[in-house]
Order: structure tokens, then C-alpha cells, then sequence
């Protein structure tokens, strides 16, 4: 078993992590049993939010009555203090719990501190202060703002994107992290389902040991995968790094994420799917990206108004319409049965 320190909390938890937005996807019942048996194999360290609509309500009916042999983190999009408070107040009945144990603000577009205007840093303390949280925390997909959090002093753990398609600078930000002991939490370490390799994924992590992946779980097969790394870690061998070597030739340089702070478009377009829709095709077919709903959520993008919302939204600079129209003619190329 190995494990991860999340810097100065002091919580100490497997390598493998439960990421709890995929669950909001599937029934109570089957999300209550893939937690359990997360629980029951090892895993205690569970990462939820208050926008992934009932991950919270999952999670507090699977460990309601064993509160103090999990950890929870959880996060909240406020924007002043008092959305701040009903957010926190409405995770904690949810969650069904007097306490989380790392309170994160999510992916905001600046780094929160005392004084800012918002109160939001402020109410943070208060809740500590009150044992509503153990301790503060910040998402981010910007790295401006992921290494203003860092320099603050004012977090214990960042929660970024990490896995290996990370660039120089995201490698310098984990080692950041690590000297300032702060927690690093390794969000889309399959690159929202790009990486189709886990076993490769978890070994590029391996390498980090400050780094904690919370894998997002939907399936129980996946699930399974997850939990047979905890008794047989994967090691990086020569042809893992072959694997990684190779997605990092396909993928790197502009490819959507699929992270959604694009959304929403004017006109509907599902921006952070159809903008990676010919990589996801390609590298894990599924008939359900060629129903007649898929074509119609691809069609939309006939209608793109060009505003340019959505290039200004995206974290990573890409020029999303660009990415749109090329995703739209590799899929009717699909269609047309050039490949596939």
C-alpha cells in the first residue's frame, strides 16, 4: 500500500483517491455500493462538490454513522460570503456531517484573500474557526492563479490537473507545491477519459509522492481496476513509458480538456464534448458517440455564433470555435465511414 501526505493537513490516505463527480451519473443505490466497496478495499479519502449536482447526498448516505473513517473534501463555486454559507450549510446536510475535513473554493478566477472585497477568505476562517472545516483548500485549472495560492500561504491543498500530459510548468508547480507542504490533488488524471491507459497514468503518478489522484469512478469494473493498484502498484517499465510517450505525441498542444468552464454557449453547443469528440472517437469508440442524440449535439455546432465566449472562458487558451469545426468535420468524415 502506498501512501500520500497532503502536506501541513496532516491527512495521510492510499495513493488512490475516489473522485465523486462521475457518481451523480448513475443511480443512488449503485452509488452507494461503489462507495462502500471503495471504503471496504481501502480507499478513504473522497472528493465531491457542491456542482456535481447529488454526489454529496451519495456520499452522505454511504458513510452516514462512520463520519470519522473517511476523509471529505468538497467545494463551492460562492461568490460573496453569503453564498459562501449557504453552500456550506447545504454540503453539510447533504453530506450528512457536522464537518468537512478539506473545504476547497472551486476553480474561482482569482486566488480568494483576506480583504479582497468578497468576504469569501473571511468566511473561510470563520468556519474553521466554528469546526464546520478542517481545512482550506483551492481548485484551479489557471496556473496563475494555482501559484498566487501557493506564494499566499493561505491553502493547504491545491487541486489541479495532473497526469502525463503535464508540461514543465505543471511539473513545476507539483514541486512547488511540495516545498511550500502544501497538498497537491491530482484532478483528470485521465484527462477526462482521454487516457485510456491506467495502469500507465498511475505509474506517471507514482513518480510524485506528494501528488494524491482522485479518480473519477463510474463503473464498478473501473472501480475494480483502481483498487487492484493498491496491493499491485504499477511500476514504470519500458513499455508504459512507450504508451505515455506515444499519447503525449497524439495528444499534447491543443486538445479540450473537457473541463466545461467554457459552458454554456449561447446556442447550446455541449462545448466540452464536441470540441474533443474526433480524440474521444478515436481513442475510446463507444456506439453512443454515433446515436442519433450524439449527431444532433455535433449538428449544433453548425450553428456556432463565432461570439467568442467561450475562447475568452477557457483556461488553457485554446481557440474553441477552431476546435469545434475541426471536431465537427472529423466526425462527419466518421459518418461518411472514412474510418471508424
Amino acid at each position: 500500500m502506498v501512501q500520500v501526505r497532503l502536506g501541513k493537513t496532516g491527512i495521510t490516505v492510499e495513493k488512490n483517491s475516489f473522485g465523486a463527480l462521475p457518481i451523480q451519473r448513475i443511480t443512488q443505490e449503485e452509488a452507494v455500493k461503489l462507495l462502500r466497496k471503495a471504503y471496504d478495499n481501502g480507499v478513504t479519502f473522497f472528493d465531491t462538490a457542491r456542482w456535481y449536482t447529488d454526489s454529496e447526498v451519495k456520499l452522505g448516505e454511504a458513510f452516514e454513522g462512520m463520519r470519522e473513517k473517511v476523509f471529505i473534501a468538497t467545494k463551492t463555486g460562492a461568490k460573496n460570503a453569503e453564498g459562501f454559507w449557504e453552500d456550506l450549510r447545504t454540503s453539510l446536510k447533504n453530506l450528512r456531517t457536522d464537518y468537512v475535513d478539506i473545504y476547497q473554493f472551486h476553480n474561482p478566477s482569482f486566488c480568494p484573500r483576506p480583504g479582497d472585497g468578497t468576504g469569501l477568505y473571511e468566511a473561510m476562517l470563520e468556519a474553521r474557526e466554528k469546526g464546520m472545516i478542517r481545512h482550506i483548500g483551492i481548485t484551479n485549472h489557471r496556473l496563475n492563479v494555482a501559484h498566487e495560492a501557493v506564494e499566499s500561504g493561505l491553502y493547504e491543498t491545491l487541486q489541479f490537473p495532473f497526469c502525463y500530459l503535464a508540461t514543465e510548468k505543471d511539473i513545476e508547480l507539483v514541486q512547488k507545491c511540495r516545498e511550500a507542504d502544501m497538498g497537491f490533488i491530482a484532478m483528470k488524471a485521465l484527462s477526462g477519459g482521454l487516457i485510456t491507459n491506467s495502469a500507465a497514468a498511475y505509474a506517471f503518478l507514482a513518480q510524485y509522492d506528494n501528488v494524491l489522484p482522485i479518480w473519477g469512478v463510474q463503473r464498478e469494473s473501473e472501480l475494480d481496476e483502481f483498487l487492484s493498484y493498491i496491493d499491485n502498484p504499477p511500476a514504470m517499465t519500458r513499455e508504459l513509458a512507450a504508451v505515455i510517450e506515444h499519447d503525449r505525441k497524439e495528444l499534447l498542444g491543443d486538445f479540450c480538456r473537457g473541463c466545461g468552464y467554457c459552458m454554456p454557449c449561447p446556442v447550446g453547443i455541449e462545448i466540452n464534448n464536441c470540441a474533443r469528440m474526433s480524440l474521444l472517437i478515436r481513442r475510446s469508440p463507444s456506439a453512443a458517440q454515433l446515436t442519433p442524440e450524439a449527431r444532433e449535439k455535433m449538428k449544433k455546432i453548425e450553428n456556432c455564433l463565432h461570439c467568442g465566449q467561450c475562447k475568452a472562458k477557457c483556461p488553457y487558451g485554446l481557440d474553441t470555435p477552431a476546435l469545434l469545426e475541426k471536431n465537427y468535420k472529423d466526425y462527419c468524415e466518421i459518418l461518411a465511414g472514412k474510418e471508424y
